[in-house]
């Protein structure tokens, strides 16, 4: 007999009284066979059937044992934008590797700045959780702490009591901007977002006075000391602020700036992606790449090889795996990532 809709989900203890056994048989039959006779397992199994139990129930199963074989990744973007974005989508596969390696799960728990942000991070039914990279202010870095489980943090910021993952930002963006701006008159940063706010702005480097996404504002600080070691001043530096992530913004923005009256002759963008933008745009500025504008990026994700963008290499998939590594309570291989600049045709010699 099926079940009728809307009816109380079957219990184990009717299967057994169906069965004519023990409700520790009936248990046994679904979570440890080899403990129970062919006979007895014949007769649960047929109860079951005509009972339409489908098993134990997991939820009840998780709360039994104290963990959910799951990881929880919270991610401060659009839902979309875990599967849209090369880099997000490596990072998840590096998760994915190790959970599927030891039989775990993975919880994307997005997070849209809405009210009930905390609430899902509270009520998140998993073993552990790790924070793609967010703002300083984010509130649910305290709901991360008051969960008392595993937790890791990418990229920033750092938080009492949960790991950090992350390269040396501030190190990284010296370096490829030193190249970058190598031989430049008027540098220029095409910028990820200053804030949860996500507000596009073009203004100079001095004009930015807070920013409250660590991996932000170590990059900037190296693209500054990277424009003072050529002897330009970070007030003379342009810094376009895209909302996201994203190569059709970097596009628009960095055609606004090759269009001025003043263009830049060197481009710094924060990913791959904004850069192949500020590439399109250069082309359609009917700009000499690198002769007239210098253009890097960040990641050495596939595009940059493709347009030969001199970058900055990590491994976000080697990132994600020792985070979660971290958020299954062990210390990953290393939490200080590596890094390193590929050269190519895109910057002067």
């Amino acid at each position: 007999m099926e079940p009728s809709v809307g009816s109380k989900r079957v219990t184990l203890a009717q299967v057994a009284e169906l069965a004519g056994v023990s409700v520790m048989t009936a248990s046994y039959t679904f979570n440890r066979p080899d403990r129970v006779s062919d006979q007895a397992r014949s007769k649960v199994l047929a109860a079951a059937a005509q009972l339409g139990y489908a098993g134990p129930d997991p939820s009840a199963r998780s709360l039994r044992r104290g963990r959910t074989r799951a990881l929880g990744v919270v991610m401060g973007e659009h839902l979309s934008y875990a599967f849209e974005d090369p880099e997000a989508a490596s990072f998840l596969a590096g998760i994915a590797d190790l959970c599927a390696d030891i039989g775990y799960g993975m919880t994307i728990l997005p997070i849209t700045g809405a009210a009930d942000d905390v609430g899902r991070i509270t009520e998140a039914a998993v073993d552990g959780f790790i924070v793609w990279t967010t703002s300083d202010d984010d509130p649910i870095l305290a709901a991360v702490q008051a969960m008392k489980r595993p937790a890791v943090v990418h990229g920033g910021p750092a938080v009492r009591g949960l790991e950090l993952v992350s390269i040396d930002n501030r190190a990284a963006a010296r370096a490829v901007g030193a190249i970058a701006f190598a031989g430049a008159n008027r540098p220029a940063v095409v910028s990820q977002p200053l804030s949860r706010a996500r507000v596009s702005t073009i203004t100079s480097g001095a004009g930015i006075t807070e920013v409250l996404f660590p991996v932000t504002r170590d990059r900037l600080e190296g693209y500054r000391q990277a424009a003072e070691d050529t002897g330009i001043a970070w007030r003379d530096v342009v810094v376009a602020v895209c909302a996201r992530n994203d190569a059709a913004e970097a596009e628009r923005i960095a055609a606004t700036l090759l269009t001025s009256a003043e263009p830049p002759d060197a481009i710094a963008a924060m990913s791959d992606q904004q850069a192949a933008g500020v590439v399109r745009a250069a082309h359609a500025a009917g700009r000499v790449i690198p002769d007239e504008v210098a253009v890097t990026g960040w990641d050495d994700a596939a595009v940059a090889a493709q347009l030969g963008l001199t970058t900055v290499a990590q491994s976000l998939r080697d990132q994600g795996a020792a985070c979660a590594q971290a958020a299954l309570g062990q210390k990953p291989s290393s939490q200080a990532a590596s890094w390193s600049i590929v050269r190519r045709g895109s910057t002067r010699r």
